[in-house]
């Protein structure tokens, strides 16, 4: 399944060039063009969805094991592997894709705030509660 006017798709079917690291039946790995840091990488399933939850998991089985595969080759001692769902939560392909982000020193690579939250334990327990019955 893709999208006619979707930029991955469209890269995946070869309408647009890109710099193909793997392919295989369910997914595609390329290097970015935009990149943070030398090395950084996509991997996309094939199969054409905008959020994570779009897609079948059997479209996801392959994707970590080949973002593991290109960290390696890549080099990197320290790196990311990043996903993003959703406009606010920074997606800008409305396609569901995986960067694998070498992080070679503190300017390149990916730079992340982490604006963590004070604990309300008696919260967390009830919201541990819920979610571990839709589990």
């Amino acid at each position: 399944m893709s999208s006619a006017t979707c930029l991955f798709c469209r890269i995946i079917k070869g309408e647009i060039p890109s710099f193909k690291l793997f392919e295989s039946d369910k997914v595609f790995a390329f290097l970015d063009i935009q990149p943070l840091s030398r090395g950084h990488a996509l991997v996309i399933p094939k199969f054409h969805g905008e959020k994570l939850t779009d897609i079948p998991d059997d479209h996801l089985t392959e994707i970590l094991p080949i973002a593991k595969k290109l960290a390696k080759i890549s080099g990197a001692q320290d790196f990311n592997i990043l996903q993003n769902n959703g406009g606010i939560a920074h997606q800008v392909v409305g396609h569901v894709h995986f960067h694998m982000i070498p992080k070679p020193n503190e300017k390149e690579g990916l730079g992340v705030g982490w604006p963590a939250q004070e604990t309300d334990m008696k919260k967390l327990e009830a919201l541990h509660e819920e979610l571990k019955s839709k589990m």
